[in-house]
């Protein structure tokens, strides 16, 4: 398990949108290079083929080195532990341009502190920097969901950590439907168990990519369970996504003048001020600094 001294001690990395492109499709990597997601996933799970995971993953090592990542993210969904996969996908993906693997099925802990290590492995191997490889875990089962404090600070590689809906209701024995009451629990304690660990969560694919409405609900809502980014399966869903996640120009409005309002009563010795009609006291100030604090990282990202 990861020591508390390996624990976060600055703000989760912004990662507001995971662009999912099929690891097969030469035309759509291209096209990924010009979609304005904070993370281009190449996949080799579940868009592909059992047939043609051979191919894809030949086709991701060699797209690797020349993808024009300005300033994104670049990572790679490998195939899950128990497919006998997994090796082979992490030892073709594994190099300089690579930022973090997408690790599917990650039912416990047990499984991150084994990629993890293999990841040492071949980053020493291959002369790049230790831990250079980041994770974002999927946690997509109950068995998952049930470990998923542990999973989410078995590994200092760990910045994110994604809610898997389709895997989960299915190890539930349940169907997913368009309300998604039926994933309300795992999305709620997945995404308190990131946050704890000091991790971005990231929501749920989303699978009906024409109706953008219902996909701005469905972000609206990750937002209100704690959660800073979204799994994208169209490039369509990426411009929501980045814009649900950050602050309005209301709310960073409201943060700056509680921050202001605050630290003006601090200067006077109070530990509480009205502000609006209003008490502000410690607690406010500090979600406003949180709010301030995103938007700052926000835009260090998109430059």
């Amino acid at each position: 398990m990861r020591h508390l001294s390996q624990m976060p001690t600055t703000a989760p990395r912004v990662l507001r949108s995971i662009l999912s492109v099929p690891g097969l499709r030469d035309r759509f990597i291209a096209k990924a290079e010009t979609v304005p997601a904070d993370v281009i996933l190449l996949d080799l799970e579940d868009s592909v083929p059992t047939e043609r995971k051979v191919e894809a993953r030949e086709r991701v090592r060699a797209a690797l080195p020349g993808f024009d990542k300005r300033g994104r993210l670049l990572f790679v969904r490998p195939n899950d532990l128990a497919t006998g996969l997994l090796e082979r996908d992490l030892d073709a993906v594994v190099c300089p341009a690579l930022d973090g693997i997408h690790l599917p099925k990650t039912h416990d802990a047990e499984i991150v502190v084994r990629v993890d290590h293999y990841l040492t492995l071949l980053e020493r191997a291959r002369g790049m920097a230790a831990g250079s490889v980041r994770l974002i875990v999927w946690i997509e089962s109950t068995q998952g969901i049930a470990n998923a404090e542990a999973i989410c600070r078995a590994s200092a590689r760990l910045i994110g950590a994604s809610m898997g809906a389709e895997d989960y209701v299915t190890s539930l024995g349940v169907m997913r439907t368009r309300d998604g009451h039926e994933i309300e629990y795992p999305r709620a304690r997945m995404a308190n168990a990131a946050v704890a660990a000091g991790l971005t969560p990231i929501d749920c694919p989303e699978p009906d990519y024409r109706d953008l409405d219902h996909f701005t609900r469905e972000v609206t809502h990750a937002r209100s369970l704690g959660y800073r980014g979204k799994y994208c399966i169209h490039p369509d869903q990426v411009e929501i996504a980045n814009r649900v996640f950050a602050p309005s120009t209301d709310q960073l409005g409201w943060a700056a003048r509680v921050r202001d309002a605050y630290e003006a009563g601090e200067r006077e010795g109070l530990g509480a001020v009205g502000l609006d009609g209003a008490m502000v006291d410690r607690p406010i100030y500090l979600r406003a600094l949180e709010l301030l604090q995103w938007q700052a990282a926000i835009s260090a990202t998109v430059g």
